[in-house]
């Protein structure tokens, strides 16, 4: 139970008197240093109030009857006062003078509550409007404030009205510190946070969003592809295991496509169609953004899915990252090789580095918004500037 107490004061407003010459009487709740002042509805006359002993002096007109209003006033802010601190663990004065007028005090949910009440939800639109890798990645944000706030508070949930600007630095810190996450990891992390506090203020369960003053720290991926040189020798290289054989075949099939791990894990012989130009195009929708690709079938593409009659050997993400660190390590190609830098290398090596328009680029890899692509590759477009500026430098 909440031990804080309250404090009831009577108090007159000599500054408005009526015809009469009396003044009306105001009542102010007091309560872990806020205020909530109301009118009693009370009038008396000035010269009768003892504002220490807070009552109406017996020689003035209907002092009983003004001092029984008063007390059961009283009565009535600590019976609502009980009633709060049975009822929860975190009320303010606001909620106490609610009680007191008989008014539905505003609900409290607390943090890991709101969390439960969007994940279910969205649990519900999966397929509708909701996929269940973004499901997954709630539930995993979830799983990593529960335990922020069993660190930070030692306690297992935490009210909303709890939560401000500190809760969440305090927040990205531990993601920092503790948990190690990288910048970009963070910031995503906090995204989802943000997506929650704002699911409490669309149900009414909070009044305003902590990350209103929040800043996000800026954080610049390092674009990883591979050199039209490294490219070849990853393809060229001649394994003896069939496994690393496989996987590297994969990752160049993505080299040559742009395909995201899903959607080569997804692909089939039916996402081939025949393109208005004649050539052969892989049709599917990206299921990041729900968005349609068609990227043209390149040779180099071509020839892996004949050799492997249309049908691409299955694995993990796990397991195929885990496989290109060994292929890296054996070519020895000093770079994080992960199915993410097949991607990269589409996008630059084969396209950009070759006079692709960013436009194309962006539609070729299902990016939602050009600004997704300008915000990758802008460095990959200066870079190439300044090839073409070197190369007409010669001819001056």
């Amino acid at each position: 139970m909440n031990n804080s107490k309250i404090h009831i004061l009577f108090l007159i407003q000599r500054n408005k008197v009526n015809k009469r010459g009396d003044v009306p009487m105001r009542c102010r709740i007091t309560y872990k240093k806020q205020r909530k002042d109301f009118s009693t509805g009370i009038f008396i006359n000035p010269n009768y109030w003892d504002g220490k002993k807070q009552k109406l002096l017996k020689r003035a007109e209907n002092s009983k009857i003004i001092n029984t209003q008063l007390s059961l006033i009283s009565q009535k802010i600590n019976e609502a006062f009980l009633l709060l601190q049975l009822q929860q663990n975190d009320f303010n004065v606001d909620d106490i003078y609610s009680q007191y007028k008989g008014e539905n005090t505003r609900e409290e949910k607390t943090l890991l509550e709101l969390y439960d009440m969007h994940n279910e939800q969205a649990k519900k639109l999966i397929g509708i409007d909701f996929k269940e890798v973004s499901w997954s990645r709630y539930v995993e944000n979830r799983r990593k404030v529960e335990k922020f706030i069993k660190f930070k508070y030692k306690r297992n949930d935490i009210k909303l009205n709890k939560l401000d600007l500190k809760f969440i630095k305090d927040l990205e810190y531990y993601f920092k510190v503790d948990l190690k996450l990288s910048q970009a990891t963070i910031n995503r992390s906090l995204q989802r946070v943000k997506k929650i506090m704002q699911y409490g203020i669309d149900e009414n369960y909070l009044e305003k969003n902590p990350f209103s003053m929040y800043r996000t720290t800026k954080h610049k991926t390092q674009l990883v592809y591979l050199t039209i040189d490294e490219l070849k020798k990853v393809e060229d290289f001649s394994f003896n295991q069939l496994k690393l054989r496989q996987i590297r075949d994969l990752f160049v099939f993505c080299c040559y496509t742009g395909l995201a791990y899903q959607e080569m894990s997804s692909f089939k012989i039916d996402n081939i169609i025949k393109g208005f130009d004649g050539d052969y195009w892989i049709e599917m929708h990206r299921q990041k953004t729900n968005s349609k690709i068609s990227v043209p079938l390149l040779p180099k593409a071509l020839a892996i899915l004949e050799y492997y009659n249309n049908s691409l050997p299955k694995i993990s993400n796990q397991k195929f990252n885990s496989y290109l660190k060994e292929i890296a390590d054996i070519i020895g190609i000093d770079k994080k090789l992960t199915h993410h830098v097949a991607r990269k290398t589409f996008a630059t090596t084969v396209l950009l580095y070759n006079g692709v328009s960013m436009e194309v680029v962006s539609e070729l890899l299902g990016h939602s918004r050009l600004q997704v692509t300008q915000e990758h590759y802008a460095r990959v477009i200066k870079k190439g500037v300044s090839n073409e500026i070197k190369i007409l430098k010669k001819k001056l």
